[in-house]
């Protein structure tokens, strides 16, 4: 599968602590973990639109869509469950009716993005085998706390040609 260039919604940096301080729980249990990959763009984050190529357009939309709205808050709620023998667990993140109308129209600009629509997460843990679910759901309960909140404070963009991370809002 091809690499994708990304734009990324990143969290303020007490967001960005509070969710790899979730990475570590898992990490501690003996279970995959984002911390455990070692790329040096890994940072929390939410995909706003994931294409093989990212028009300029869309990022020119995302600067002018995003940019009057950030920081602005988001709030967890609660745990993704999302592949077969090996999953990936993610935070499900809700975020305001405005913010989610226009990543829709940032995403609309990059006609060949993956996936179609759009579901804002963070993700935990990749490869996770389903049997370990039980261990992981005890990892992160006390972590899940209802309304556990994230302020979007940034809007980076991730060109893997590159192997580079822009920052397009902060």
């Amino acid at each position: 599968m091809a690499r994708l260039h990304a734009l990324e919604l990143v969290p303020d940096d007490a967001g960005s602590a509070s969710v790899v301080e979730d990475w570590r729980a898992l990490r501690d249990a003996g279970l995959p973990s984002q911390l455990d990959h070692r790329g040096t763009t890994n940072a929390p984050h939410l995909t706003v639109v994931a294409a093989p190529l990212l028009p300029q357009e869309a990022v020119d939309v995302a600067r002018v869509r995003l940019g009057g709205l950030l920081p602005t808050p988001a709030r967890i709620a609660g745990l993704l469950v999302l592949g077969e023998e090996r999953v990936s667990l993610a935070w499900s993140v809700d975020v305001g009716d405005d913010v989610h109308r226009r990543v829709l129209a940032v995403r609309a600009q990059a006609p060949d993005r993956h996936p179609q629509g759009w579901l804002p997460h963070v993700t935990l843990a990749r490869r996770l085998p389903r049997e370990d679910l039980p261990r992981a759901l005890a990892a992160l309960v006390e972590r899940a706390g209802p309304g556990r909140e994230l302020v979007l404070a940034g809007l980076r963009r991730w060109d893997p040609e590159c192997e580079k991370v822009e920052h397009v809002l902060l």
